[in-house]
């Protein structure tokens, strides 16, 4: 942690922190799920819930919270997924019942389950036209700790939202991951300017320690 992470990090109250993890459900992570159907595994992106669950476990230790967002497509009324051209051309293996609300693949890995809240996001954002903002202002939630796939994608996508919106927020460099280890490192890079980065290990060292300090 740099002298100007722990400045940052030391007006935080963790029971007003939340966990916020991108898409770490089983369509993207298990073996048969959609993703892993269609032999679209990668090692860095799988390693995530172990190394993420102990997070989990030490910010609600200190009163904190988890949230979960879920990648969600929406289904039509004929069954098949309303699936933007983009999407649709980049990954043409998605089929009926993939990422539906409510399914195997749709829910949140069980390394990490249950969360607190789960959020249905449509897009890459968690903050583009979900409840993510209406909880945290129910449950009193200031600050969010970050991490889940893509790095690139909805990772990125969320961490700036959240600037916009002056959430305080935390990212966990090797919490999340992308396809492309080249492009995670740039774009880890990229976000430096716009949230708190600290890698999984030292984030649990934080937590703990906070949660000792505020035992005293």
């Amino acid at each position: 942690m740099n002298s100007d992470t722990g400045a940052a990090l030391a007006a935080w109250d963790l029971k007003r922190t939340a966990l916020l993890t991108i898409d770490l459900q089983n369509d993207f992570l298990h073996a048969e799920g959609a993703y892993g159907r269609a032999g679209q595994a990668c090692d860095a992106i799988a390693a995530l819930p172990e190394r993420i669950a102990p997070i989990v476990t030490a910010l609600r230790e200190g009163g904190g919270t988890y949230i979960s967002a879920q990648f969600t497509l929406v289904s039509g009324p004929d069954g098949e997924p309303l699936i933007a051209p983009h999407l649709k051309k980049l990954r043409p293996f998605l089929t009926k019942g993939d990422f539906e609300p409510g399914g195997f693949g749709h829910s949140l890995v069980d390394t990490l389950a249950p969360a607190d809240y789960t959020i249905e996001k449509i897009a890459y954002s968690a903050l583009y036209q979900t409840r993510l903002e209406y909880i945290m202002r129910a449950a009193g939630i200031d600050n969010l700790i970050v991490g889940g796939i893509v790095t690139n994608g909805g990772v990125a996508s969320t961490l700036r939202d959240a600037h916009l919106r002056n959430i305080h927020t935390l990212m966990l460099t090797d919490g999340c991951a992308a396809f492309d280890s080249k492009v995670h490192e740039a774009t880890v890079l990229s976000l430096a300017t716009v949230t708190q980065q600290m890698n999984c290990a030292q984030t649990l060292a934080w937590l703990q320690a906070q949660s000792g300090a505020n035992a005293l």
